[in-house]
């Protein structure tokens, strides 16, 4: 993927436990478990920046979109983090950036981009995003609008 934007500044990360459930036969992490990670990159993230738990029953931000790299594998014992960062806006979407990678030698192991649209929970339609995540997101990250 090309990317058009800072793949090297994240102001957010949240540290991962490996369980031996997530592995396969050589030692890998499965690339569905990684996929697993990249969610709770983003729950966390948003929690972060939002300052406030995120009741998984109301998020107003669903996944529509998702590109994977698979850069190098992820081992039972390397220490991973997962780094997120939103890096667009659109009228009812968002779009974010995330990587995994070795917390020992800052090694990228994989990376995510993906867009988030914005969902009214009752209607089930789609929405503009709320105001309260363009400021708290733009701001966490730098974002000039």
């Amino acid at each position: 993927m090309n990317y058009n934007f800072d793949t090297q500044t994240f102001n957010h990360s949240v540290p991962i436990q490996i369980r031996f459930a997530d592995l396969d036969a050589l030692n890998h992490v499965n690339n569905g478990f990684q996929c697993h990670y990249f969610d709770v990159g983003r729950v966390n993230y948003f929690q972060d920046t939002l300052n406030r738990r995120i009741n998984l029953a109301e998020i107003d931000l669903v996944l529509v979109h998702t590109e994977f790299d698979f850069i190098s594998p992820v081992h039972g014992d390397d220490d991973i983090i997962v780094q997120s960062k939103t890096i667009s806006f659109g009228t009812k979407s968002v779009k974010m950036f995330q990587r995994i990678i070795d917390k020992k030698d800052g090694k990228v192991m994989t990376t995510c981009y993906s867009v988030l649209s914005a969902m009214d929970t009752v209607t089930k339609q789609s929405k503009n995003v709320p105001e309260e995540y363009i400021k708290a997101f733009s701001e966490f990250d730098g974002i000039t609008l």
